[in-house]
């Protein structure tokens, strides 16, 4: 019973932060994506292609989570965009006092989008709120047709599913169909993109979701 209470506190605590930051990035006028998945997914790759897609029409800044290392954050800043890395130490997800002072040092920049990467893990953090507008999850076709299956939560939670590395279909024992289906089971309202940010194939419509988006 302590552990479930102690849980509780936690989550109520970072809802608390997290409800400070919808509001403070509201008045921004800045939309923001809680963007998830397994490890390789392909998540720092979908941000350099979507960054490059609105090259010149809307201003991007990134937030990157990681369990060590800077090196997401590095390829990121090379497209001259304002981004600040997080190092979890371990932990296997981001929280909202975390992501309250990674903004501090982005929070002068003019943007219209905030990208949160997460923490590769596709368990602990569809349970945290970020202050996001919508959790975006991707899963790549290399990782089976039943991530949704054994990873409920995180489907039913996120907005949008994106099933990267269409390109390896006909090399792996994966069936979009499959995948869709049973992430559809688990949420029947996920906006499914296909894409592949080896060719960018699909970019363009995953984009013009995007966009949407923030224009509603």
């Amino acid at each position: 019973m302590s552990v479930i209470t102690i849980e509780r506190k936690v989550l109520e605590k970072n809802d608390q932060i997290a409800n400070e930051l919808r509001t403070k990035f509201k008045s921004k006028g800045m939309f923001v994506i809680n963007l998830l998945s397994s490890p390789g997914s392909g998540k720092t790759s979908l941000i350099e292609r979507t960054v490059e897609h609105f090259k010149d029409k809307l201003n991007i800044s990134v937030i990157v989570g990681d369990v060590q290392t800077d090196n997401d954050a590095k390829r990121i800043g090379k497209l001259n965009i304002p981004v600040v890395q997080i190092i979890t130490n371990g932990s296997c997800h981001l929280e909202a006092q975390l992501v309250r002072d990674a903004y501090k040092n982005i929070e002068s920049e003019v943007a219209d989008v905030l990208i949160i990467e997460n923490v590769g893990n596709l368990v602990c953090p569809a349970g945290y709120d970020l202050g996001e507008n919508k959790k975006v999850v991707v899963i790549s076709t290399t990782e089976g047709d039943d991530k949704p299956l054994k990873y409920p939560a995180m489907f039913r939670n996120s907005s949008a599913m994106i099933i990267n590395k269409t390109d390896l279909i006909p090399y792996v024992d994966s069936s979009l169909d499959e995948i869709k289906k049973n992430a559809l089971s688990i949420n029947s309202t996920l906006e499914v993109f296909d894409i592949s940010c080896k060719n960018s194939k699909g970019i363009e419509q995953w984009c013009n979701w995007l966009e949407s988006q923030i224009h509603k």
